[in-house]
């Protein structure tokens, strides 16, 4: 009897702890799994060999309060990044907010697993060093989040957001 020889696994480019501090976040069961599968793919197409991170999924009202204390925005947000600098390996903390999140799948017709994956691959580019703070800057990060998300087999999500807003909009001024 001959076996089927298989590829051996793909040892993880991103240690995660993923601390859950809101019981909204049940209702994407596989949301761990997610996040571990984007930021490897994350690190992957950034060159990143290995990394530790830490990923808080929280609501609106914490990240809203880490926005205004650490951003001086006082509103919700998606997901924000704290970059580290210690030297143990650990790049830093992303914190991603359920409501927002769920809200702008919804608006963009999106799936939450697939905006979550965006988040997390979003939250762990800022980690490594790279910025939208400047159309050029924005325009190489975004690249680089599309050829991630492909290697996923998720959609450009920025591709679909114009048209489906624009779809929105018509409808209201009907």
């Amino acid at each position: 009897m001959t076996r089927a020889k298989t590829a051996p696994a793909k040892a993880a480019r991103v240690k995660a702890d993923i601390l859950i501090q809101s019981r909204r976040w049940d209702r994407l069961a596989r949301a761990k799994s997610i996040i571990r599968r984007a930021l490897d793919a994350a690190a992957e197409g950034s060159k990143t060999t290995s990394a530790e991170v830490t990923v808080v999924l929280t609501h609106d009202k914490a990240i809203r309060e880490l926005n205004h204390q650490f951003r001086g925005f006082d509103k919700a947000t998606n997901v924000l990044s704290f970059p580290s600098a210690a030297p143990d390996g650990h790049i830093g903390d992303i914190v991603i907010a359920y409501e927002t999140m769920a809200r702008e799948a919804k608006d963009d017709a999106k799936t939450l697993g697939h905006h979550l994956s965006h988040m997390a691959v979003h939250g762990f580019l800022h980690l490594v060093g790279h910025d939208h703070e400047n159309p050029r800057e924005a325009n190489k990060m975004e690249a680089l989040e599309k050829r991630v998300l492909a290697t996923l087999g998720i959609a450009d999500p920025y591709a679909d957001t114009d048209v489906v807003k624009a779809k929105k909009s018509s409808r209201k001024s009907r």
